[in-house]
């Protein structure tokens, strides 16, 4: 079976008319964990212009005001988004309700995703013999350490049988010109050894579900699928969720694919485009090479 052709886009502008949201992905969209995309920003101050909201919806292993400081420090602009939802979110949410116990080991960087514990209810220990589960918000150090370097940590906690939420579903991120991994890498690790994990973030539907409640709250009214639009450039993540929860989606093809995609990450060839989709499988409606 081979995926149908995404429309190629020029410009968001495009279709803005046509949706009363969009659920914006940041990194590789909106910046790349460096700096902001000019073009991107104006792009989505243009379709608030025209009456949309924007959620910045993104798989972050933080709670939302995390990300805003970040987005602050990144210089991206209050005026080009409305809300922001993040895959810590709703992974914390499912903390506080004592889904995961109330002793976890946590796998991460300590000091960067100590926001996510601020208020979590949780009891963080050395022990896996003392836990009800494992929490991973990324590694401990993404600019040195490969899931390799975790090979003996979880064998030790699937020989225990302690459930892995990940908190970022995302396998990799790009860093400005580095490519790093994330929580997500862990939990295919995980998985791989016969460990148990969930995720809230994308393509998991609990994301979509604060995302549609944030969106209706920015409209003040009521809101149909129909008229929610997805942006993202991960195939597994934003368009895989997108296509599952029916919602309309534009692929970013300069982002984590670029290479696979043609030598001109603004315009991808038609030709690989296609195959990359129908490699995964996933027919988004658009596909645009970089949000403009």
């Amino acid at each position: 079976m081979t995926a149908a052709a995404p429309r190629l886009l020029d410009s968001l502008a495009e279709i803005a008319g046509d949706y009363d949201a969009l659920f914006c992905d940041l990194w590789g969209c909106l910046h790349d964990g460096v700096r902001a995309y000019p073009a991107a920003v104006e792009a989505l101050r243009g379709f608030r212009a025209a009456g949309g909201v924007v959620v910045l919806m993104t798989n972050a292993p933080r709670p939302r005001g995390s990300v805003i400081r970040q987005l602050d420090r990144l210089q991206v602009p209050e005026d080009c988004w409305d809300r922001v939802v993040s895959s810590g979110d709703a992974a914390l949410a499912s903390v506080r309700r004592g889904e995961w116990g109330r002793k976890v080991v946590h796998i991460g960087d300590p000091k960067r995703d100590e926001p996510f514990f601020e208020d979590a209810g949780v009891e963080r220990v050395s022990d896996p013999a003392d836990a009800d589960s494992v929490v991973v918000t990324g590694l401990r150090d993404d600019h040195a350490e490969t899931p390799e370097d975790y090979r003996d940590e979880l064998r030790t906690l699937q020989l225990r049988r302690l459930p892995m939420l990940s908190a970022n579903p995302d396998v990799h991120v790009d860093v400005g010109p580095r490519r790093v991994f994330c929580a997500g890498a862990l939990a295919v690790a995980y998985e791989a050894i016969g460990g148990e994990t969930r995720a809230y973030g994308k393509p998991h539907p609990p994301i979509y579900d604060i995302g549609r409640r944030e969106a209706e709250a920015a409209l003040g009214r009521p809101l149909d699928d129909d008229r929610i639009l997805c942006l993202g450039d991960g195939v597994l993540t934003d368009v895989k969720g997108a296509v599952a929860e029916g919602l309309d989606c534009v692929f970013v093809t300069g982002g984590l694919a670029a290479e696979r995609l043609g030598a001109d990450p603004e315009s991808p060839d038609p030709e690989r485009l296609a195959e990359y989709l129908a490699e995964h499988r996933l027919s988004p409606r658009y596909a645009i090479g970089r949000l403009r």
